[in-house]
Order: C-alpha cells, then structure tokens, then sequence
C-alpha cells in the first residue's frame, strides 16, 4: 500500500504547504483579513503623532522664551505665579481640577 502512494508524497507536501502558507496570508498578525485593524491604528497613532508635535512645538517654544538670550518677562511672571501659588490682586482666579 505505501508503495502505491510514495508517487503523491511530494504532491501531498506541497499542498500542504501551499494551504498552510495561504491559511496564514489570510488570518495571520499581518494577514488579509486583519488590513482594516492595522489601518485603524495606523491612522490613530498618526493622529497622536501629530498630538505630540504639536506638544513638542509648544515646549520648545516656551523653553526658548524662558532662556536668558531671549527671557519673556511675561512668560517667567506666568511660571513663577504657577509654581509659586500668587496671584496679582487684579486677576480673576478660576480653580480648575488637574
């Protein structure tokens, strides 16, 4: 009987792999079916990408304010009032929870 097969060994292996080979190209980590999850992240990690640049934007401008080549006496007021705790008797202080 095994001699009868031994001719559709190789057939049979190389099925066997084209179907395993094809199951995962369909429902592996980057498979067909899972495009639409990996482009759904693709776009919110771009969009938080641009979140922290814009951040990163704000502190450096702001750390090149508070250098001593070019100190913004309105922004150290600012930092020093925040840190501090003081407030002019002319501002209105509205609390805010953190």
């Amino acid at each position: 009987m095994l001699a009868r097969l031994r001719p559709y060994l190789p057939t049979a292996a190389l099925a066997f792999l084209i179907f395993y080979f094809a199951f995962h190209a369909f429902t592996g980590d980057r498979g067909l079916l899972t495009s639409n999850q990996r482009d759904e992240t693709l776009v919110a990690k771009t969009r938080e990408l641009a979140q922290v640049q814009r951040q990163r934007q704000d502190l450096e401008t702001r750390a090149r304010l508070l250098r001593d080549t070019s100190l913004s006496a309105d922004l150290l007021e600012e930092r020093a009032r925040s840190l501090l705790g003081f407030a002019d008797p002319r501002d209105y202080v509205i609390r805010m929870k953190p």
